[in-house]
């Protein structure tokens, strides 16, 4: 090996390294269970994000327009409470926020396919933390659905 091949597997990764020596991942929600593409396969991030950002959006300005008049601190922690509110009540009856269905995406349990209530309310509110939505597993999935019970996939 030639330090260019060396250079390269350090930059590549060690999921890149791993699979040049043989280890067979597989594909984003298999051991989940779920397909590979289409209806049912684990969401993508960009459209898990663009829902996020339709949501916050969202929340932001119904925060702004309809409860502060302005836009400061006050509304950011409106628009919190607002999200987490929106989150916790939508994906715990229909499985999925008004920027989820925007970008095809639906929450679901492995189990029985519905998320309740309270799944929905522990889910919703790790994600308002942010830090376990940014530590993914390799299928794809956030702490907060992991510890929930959830997956994210695509309508």
């Amino acid at each position: 090996m030639d330090k260019r091949d060396a250079i390269g597997s350090w930059l590549s990764g060690p999921r890149a390294a791993a699979e040049d020596a043989g280890v067979d991942f597989g594909y984003r929600g298999e051991q989940l269970g779920l397909p590979e593409e289409g209806p049912g396969s684990i969401a993508r991030p960009g459209r898990r994000l663009g829902a996020l950002a339709v949501d916050w959006g969202m929340s932001t300005l119904i925060a702004s327009q309809l409860i502060t008049h302005s836009y400061g601190q006050s509304t950011s922690n409106w628009a919190l409470l607002i999200f987490f509110v929106m989150g916790v009540l939508t994906v715990g009856t229909l499985g999925f926020t008004p920027g989820k269905r925007l970008f095809g995406v639906r929450v679901l349990t492995l189990e029985t396919g519905t998320v309740n209530p309270l799944r929905a309310l522990l889910r919703t509110a790790l994600l308002c933390l942010a830090l376990p939505a940014l530590v993914w597993d390799r299928d794809g999935r956030g702490l907060h659905d992991r510890l929930a019970g959830t997956v994210e996939v695509r309508i």
